[in-house]
């Protein structure tokens, strides 16, 4: 009896197993496909994040952008994962701690991101003359209130401004000041300006100066000592001027349309993706705002596309790669990379907002 009853289980269990053998083995040619290019994909990442931690390691002089190809690596990892959970949604695993949607990231490999973000943090070190500042969440919040107020918003209003303009502080540095950029030799600081915004920014913030002062003159004292402090070296390594500057160049007059934004946009993360496509395809998001209609306006330019995916946006996987166009409606919920960085910024708000 008993080994007629091994039997019976040993029988059930080749049953059982057997549907699952089988469909290992009819995996379909897209199924293949994917799967082999998940794979090569996270060996090229590995391996590119092993040799730039071996040649800082050693002290070794890094290529020029050294993040691009860390940054191009990860974006194959995502991409291709996204395509192997499109052809086996089975493959579709648990949350993972970084917020990104399961079906575009494995969290098994959640220590390769962190070691990625650790390599950044080298890369992007401050220069040695930089003037960090030992208020610098405060610094974004108070110059956007007093920029909102000098363009006449009321103050619950400049509040907002100066809530989603430190949301810009974490999505452009995550929060770190006057770091370097491991993908451009051009934009730098806490803002991420290029040398011609910031001469932009600077002399739109020098017309305004008198009113900020009339406002707020304990903080245009404490300009004139940033002014004087950042003499004789890059304005944009100086965390005051170029956060300054950074807000009088790309949104300082769409500040004055807070008060439609946030009726149209009640959910405060949406206001920060919205003023952050301010930063990087500011002429489309204008024109959006100027619509009356702005989460229906919709952009097709193929550069608009490409800057877009540049940042992350319709940047992973065939299917979002594929788009030609899009809604602002669309953006914005494409736009998930950048949820857990505005989360802390309205974590840090809360802790730092003015009683």
């Amino acid at each position: 009896m008993g080994l007629r009853h091994l039997a019976i289980c040993a029988a059930v269990a080749l049953l059982v197993a057997a549907p699952a053998t089988g469909q290992q083995r009819a995996l379909t040619p897209r199924q293949s496909e994917a799967a082999a290019a998940y794979d090569k994909a996270l060996a090229e990442f590995k391996s590119v994040l092993a040799e730039r931690r071996r040649q800082i390691d050693a002290r070794e002089p890094l290529p020029n952008l050294p993040g691009q190809a860390l940054y191009l690596a990860r974006v194959a990892v995502i991409s291709t994962y996204k395509d192997l959970t499109d052809a086996m949604p089975s493959r579709i695993g648990r949350p993972n701690k970084f917020e990104i949607p399961p079906a575009y990231f494995d969290a098994e490999i959640e220590p390769l991101i962190d070691e990625y973000s650790r390599l950044f943090d080298v890369m992007e070190a401050p220069p040695a003359n930089a003037q960090n500042s030992a208020t610098p969440f405060k610094d974004v919040v108070d110059l956007a209130t007093v920029i909102a107020r000098a363009k006449g918003l009321a103050p619950d209003h400049a509040a907002a401004a100066g809530r989603i303009s430190l949301g810009l502080f974490f999505a452009e540095t995550n929060g770190k000041q006057n770091v370097r950029n491991g993908r451009s030799n051009t934009y730098m600081g806490s803002f991420q300006t290029g040398p011609s915004e910031d001469r932009n920014g600077h002399r739109k913030w020098r017309a305004l100066k008198g009113e900020i002062a009339a406002i707020n003159p304990a903080l245009a004292a404490r300009d004139d000592k940033e002014e004087a402090r950042a003499s004789g070296i890059d304005r944009r390594f100086n965390h005051w001027t170029n956060v300054r500057d950074g807000l009088m160049n790309a949104h300082a007059e769409v500040f004055r349309e807070i008060p439609g934004i946030v009726k149209t946009l009640p959910d405060q993360i949406d206001q920060m993706k919205l003023f952050e496509l301010i930063q990087i395809v500011p002429t489309p998001t204008r024109s959006a705002l100027k619509s009356g209609d702005v989460l229906n306006y919709r952009v097709s330019s193929p550069t608009i596309m490409k800057h877009l995916r540049n940042n992350s946006i319709f940047a992973f996987g065939q299917a979002d790669r594929a788009r030609t166009s899009a809604s602002f409606r669309e953006i914005l919920g494409a736009m998930w990379l950048f949820n857990r960085k505005f989360e802390k910024a309205m974590a840090k708000y809360a802790e730092i907002k003015p009683r």
